[in-house]
C-alpha cells in the first residue's frame, strides 16, 4: 500500500491540487504536474513533452468548439439582444420571485445547450435585474444556486449544446481507457444526475434562502437597461442561434453548428464584416482559455498512461477496495470532488479522472452505466463550489456589480453544499439502480 505514495500518477495528481490550492494557474499548473510526473517515471524531458504535445489532441474537437462558440457569444452581445431581454424580465416579472428564478433558470439552462453562450450572459443580463431584486428582497445566495442550476445541470443531462461536448468527452475517454460507451447513449445513466441537481435547487430556494435579505439599493452606472425593439439584427440572430443547434442535434457536431450560426449572422448583415476579426478576437478572450486547458489536460492524461503508473495505482487500489461497488463509488468521487475542486472545470477534468477510474473499474467489475454515473458525477463535483470554475466566476460577475455579494461566501458555498451533496446521493443512488 505503501507504493501509492510513490507512484508518479498520484504524485502528479496531488501536486496538481496543491498547486491549484495555491491559486497557481491551472494551465501552468497541470503543463508542471505533466512534466513531475515523467521525470518520477523515468522518462527523460524531449520523450515527456513529445508525448504531453502528441496527446494534447485528443481534444482538439473540443477546444474548436469552445473558440467558435465564444465568437458565437460576442455576436449576440454585439446585437444588443441581451438588453432587450433584461427590459423584458423586468417587466414581466413584476415582483413574483417564483417567476424570476424560473426565467433565469430557463434562460440559463439555454445558454448551455439550445444558445450555447455559455457564461456570457451573465455580465450582461443579471445587473440590471439587481434593482428588481432588491425591491423583492430576493437573498442573491438562491440567484447564484438557480444560475449555477442552469448553467451545470443542462450539460450533465441533456446531449445538446455544452452537454453533447460533456457527454461525447465521456464516452471518448472511456472508450480510449478500455470500455465501450456510445456517444449517444451517456445522457441514459446521468439523467439521474440531473434530478439530484434539481433536489439540490428545490432544498436552495424553498428552504435555505428563502428568508428575504436586504441589500443597499446601490445604481450602477451603465447597467440599466435602455429601452429599444427586435429589429432585423435581432431577428437573424435567433435564426443563427436555431440553426446552431439545429445543425449539432442532427450531425452531433458543435464545432459545425457553431460555424453554420456564425456564418447566418455575417451573411445576413446581423453583424458587419469588418468586425469579424473583432468578434474572433472576442469570442477567443470569452472561451480560449477553458479551450486550452481542455487541450493541455488530454496532454497530461496521455503522459499518465505512459508513464506505466496507472497499471500499478489500479493493481495496489483495488487489492485494497472492498468489494463493494457502494464504497468503491464514494471513494472514487471523493477523489474526484478533490481535483475537480482544484481544477475549477468538470470538462478538463474528465481525461485525468478517466486514465485513473476506467481501469479500476473494470478491474472491480463496474459495468458501463455504473461507470458513467460515477464518471460524470465525480467530473462534476468540484465545478460548483471551485473559486476558479465558471460555474461559480459566473454568477459573482453578475450578482457583485454593486459590491454586495462575496465570491466565497455567497457563491461557492452556497452551490457546493446544495449541489455537491446532491450529486454524490444520485449517484451512488445510480450505482445501485444501474447495477
Amino acid at each position: 500500500m505503501t507504493d501509492i505514495f510513490f507512484n508518479p500518477v498520484i504524485i502528479s495528481i496531488i501536486f496538481l491540487f496543491i498547486l491549484c490550492l495555491c491559486r497557481i494557474n491551472v494551465l501552468l499548473s497541470i503543463i508542471v504536474s505533466t512534466i513531475l510526473a515523467g521525470l518520477i517515471s523515468g522518462m527523460n524531458i524531449t520523450n515527456i513533452m513529445n508525448t504531453f504535445i502528441s496527446g494534447m489532441g485528443g481534444n482538439s474537437e473540443t477546444a474548436l468548439s469552445y473558440i467558435l462558440l465564444g465568437a458565437f457569444a460576442a455576436a449576440m452581445n454585439h446585437t444588443g439582444l441581451t438588453d432587450i431581454l433584461s427590459e423584458g424580465i423586468i417587466k414581466f416579472v413584476n415582483g413574483k420571485k417564483r417567476i424570476l428564478f424560473t426565467i433565469l433558470i430557463l434562460i440559463s439552462m439555454a445558454s448551455q445547450n439550445i444558445i450555447p453562450i455559455h457564461i456570457a450572459f451573465i455580465p450582461i443580463l443579471i445587473p440590471p435585474l439587481l434593482h428588481t431584486m432588491n425591491i423583492m428582497k430576493i437573498d442573491r445566495r438562491a440567484i447564484s444556486c438557480v444560475l449555477a442550476f442552469g448553467l451545470k445541470m443542462p450539460y450533465i443531462a441533456i446531449p445538446a449544446g455544452f452537454g453533447l461536448i460533456f457527454q461525447n468527452l465521456i464516452a471518448e475517454n472511456m472508450v480510449q481507457n478500455g470500455m465501450i460507451m456510445a456517444k449517444t447513449d451517456v445522457w441514459k445513466y446521468t439523467w439521474i444526475l440531473g434530478f439530484g441537481m434539481l433536489f439540490g435547487l428545490l432544498v436552495a430556494i424553498f428552504i435555505s434562502y428563502k428568508k428575504p435579505r436586504e441589500y443597499k439599493d446601490i445604481y450602477v452606472k451603465d447597467d440599466l437597461p435602455k429601452n429599444s425593439k427586435l429589429n432585423y439584427k435581432h431577428y437573424i440572430t435567433i435564426l443563427a442561434a436555431l440553426i446552431t443547434f439545429g445543425v449539432q442535434i442532427i450531425t452531433h457536431s458543435l464545432p459545425l453548428g457553431a460555424l453554420c450560426g456564425l456564418g447566418i449572422i455575417f451573411s445576413l448583415g446581423a453583424v458587419k464584416h469588418s468586425k469579424m476579426d473583432k468578434l474572433m478576437d472576442e469570442g477567443i478572450y470569452l472561451m480560449g482559455y477553458v479551450a486550452f486547458i481542455m487541450l493541455v489536460a488530454s496532454g497530461f492524461a496521455t503522459v499518465l498512461k505512459s508513464t506505466g503508473g496507472i497499471e500499478a495505482f489500479v493493481n495496489t487500489v483495488t487489492s485494497v477496495l472492498p468489494e463493494s461497488h457502494i464504497v468503491t463509488a464514494f471513494i472514487m468521487l471523493f477523489v474526484g470532488l478533490i481535483i475537480t475542486m482544484g481544477i475549477g472545470t468538470s470538462f478538463g477534468t474528465i481525461p485525468i479522472l478517466a486514465v485513473v477510474f476506467i481501469p479500476v473499474f473494470i478491474k472491480m467489475g463496474f459495468n458501463v452505466g455504473q461507470t458513467v454515473i460515477v464518471l460524470a458525477a465525480a467530473a462534476a463535483l468540484g465545478d460548483a463550489g471551485s473559486p476558479a470554475s465558471d460555474t461559480t466566476l459566473g454568477p459573482t460577475s453578475g450578482l457583485n456589480v454593486d459590491g454586495q455579494h462575496n465570491h466565497i461566501w455567497d457563491t461557492c458555498i452556497p452551490t457546493f453544499l446544495h449541489y455537491n451533496i446532491s450529486l454524490i446521493l444520485f449517484a451512488l443512488i445510480g450505482v445501485i439502480l444501474f447495477r
